[in-house]
This record gives structure tokens, C-alpha cells and sequence, in this order.
């Protein structure tokens, strides 16, 4: 991540969410098509990012897991140098952690992983058994739901944001290969967390389509930050231009 944030002078995250619906005409509704699509994307951009963020759902959704694998593999020969995130935000424990590990880390090859932390420790550490990839916890996510839980005090004292932030900064974060996640839309509680985890990597949604401001988040975030963008980059275009328009 930090050499792909040097080479490159960016901080931008593209996040991978094909939608056939809204592929340009002549692929509109064609499922067939994600790897082409992605690949245009992932073209265009290469030399702009210092992270790729496919969506799991996205594929899944439409049997398109073979074309995410291809799409990975292609990244890895287009741009080396750029991290792939596996936005997937799995959370179990045991043998079925291991399961989602494998699956993330020798099926698909990614970097690293988003996770759900809410299962404790146990439910992280199979993915730490892998030697230099990142596992990146929910912390404040950008939803407004995520004040259900996210912004609850506890006996403490801390929000559970807060607290999550301190086991990631801190006792979890045995070999240095944890990040958080944290959404542009709430940037004060993403300053927080910066003051709490000052060296984590820090991943964040909510630019873009969710109206997340930009120059609060940077300010709020420092240094390693992952910004990331999905739909605003993926369909800046309608048209046979898509791929030249996301990298306008």
C-alpha cells in the first residue's frame, strides 16, 4: 500500500460493483460481460489508484465468481503494484473462518479482506495466518444504520467504535496486518478513530454516491487512507467512452 501510494500520488480506491443493468449499450443486462467490463476499468485507471475494491456480492450475485478470479489475475498483470481488497465483510469463527480465509486468500488472491468484527478476536485470527495479507474491520461504517450499534457507549465509556479502533490499534493487531473501515459520511468520528489508530490503514466508503465530503474525510484522515469511489468512477459514462470517462 505504501508503495503503491508513493508511485502513484494518490489515495483513491476503486470499488469493483458491476451492475449489467447499467453496463454501456450493446452490454447493457449482459452478465457475460462483467470480466470485460471490469478490465476496461481497471485499465483506465491503473496508474491513478493505490487500491482495487471488487465486491463480492456483485459477482456472486450473477454466478460471475470464475470472471472475478480472471478479473484479480488480470490486475495482478495490469497493475502489480496496486493491492486488491476483497470487499466481502465475512464474520465467523472456527473452521468456517478458515473456510472464508482460503477462499479469500488462495481462491481469489487477494491482498486483503474486509471482515466483520463483532465475533471477537477468534473470528479474525485465521486470516492473520497469512503471511502479508490485511484483514480490515468494520469500525464506523457510513450507513446511518450503523448508529444501531456503532455509536453505543459502553460500560467503559468508549462507543463501540471507539473500542474496536483501541483492539485493532492495539492487542489485535499482533503482526501489523489489520486496517478499519470507516465512512466518509461521519468524518469528526472518523478523526476519532485516526487519534485512536494513528498507524492503521484506514479504508473509506461513502464518496461519491453517498455524499460523503471528501476535504472533511481527508483532513480528518491523515495519512494511509484508502478513499474509495464505486459507482461515480464505474458509470461516469453510459456510453461506448465509460472506461476514458472513469478515468476523467
Amino acid at each position: 500500500l505504501r508503495e503503491a501510494e508513493a508511485r502513484y500520488g494518490s489515495m483513491l480506491c476503486v470499488g469493483v460493483d458491476p451492475e449489467p443493468g447499467r453496463f454501456p449499450a450493446g452490454w447493457k443486462g449482459d452478465a457475460g460481460r462483467i470480466f470485460d467490463f471490469c478490465a476496461a476499468i481497471v485499465d483506465a485507471t491503473a496508474d491513478l489508484v493505490i487500491a482495487f475494491k471488487p465486491q463480492i456480492a456483485y459477482f456472486a450475485a450473477h454466478r460471475a465468481e470464475d470472471q472475478l478470479e480472471r478479473l484479480i489475475a488480470h490486475i495482478r498483470r495490469v497493475a502489480p503494484a496496486v493491492p486488491v481488497i476483497l470487499d466481502a465483510k465475512r464474520g465467523d469463527i472456527g473452521a468456517t473462518a478458515e473456510q472464508y480465509a482460503r477462499e479469500a486468500f488462495e481462491r481469489y488472491r487477494a491482498d486483503a479482506v474486509t471482515l466483520s468484527p463483532f465475533m471477537g478476536f477468534d473470528s479474525i485470527e485465521p486470516y492473520l495466518r497469512y503471511e502479508g495479507k490485511g484483514a480490515i474491520l468494520l469500525c464506523r461504517t457510513s450507513n446511518p444504520g450503523g448508529d444501531d450499534l456503532q455509536a453505543q457507549a459502553l460500560a467503559g465509556g468508549d462507543r463501540l467504535f471507539e473500542h474496536i479502533a483501541r483492539l485493532a490499534a492495539g492487542p489485535w493487531n499482533r503482526s501489523g496486518q489489520l486496517g478499519l473501515v470507516v465512512g466518509a459520511t461521519y468524518p469528526a468520528e472518523g478523526a476519532r478513530v485516526r487519534e485512536l489508530a494513528p498507524t492503521l490503514p484506514l479504508l473509506i466508503p461513502g464518496i461519491g454516491a453517498q455524499g460523503g465530503d471528501i476535504e472533511a474525510t481527508v483532513r480528518a484522515g491523515g495519512r494511509r487512507m484508502i478513499v474509495n469511489s464505486s459507482r461515480a468512477i464505474l458509470y461516469a459514462s453510459g456510453g461506448e467512452d465509460f472506461a476514458v470517462a472513469a478515468a476523467a
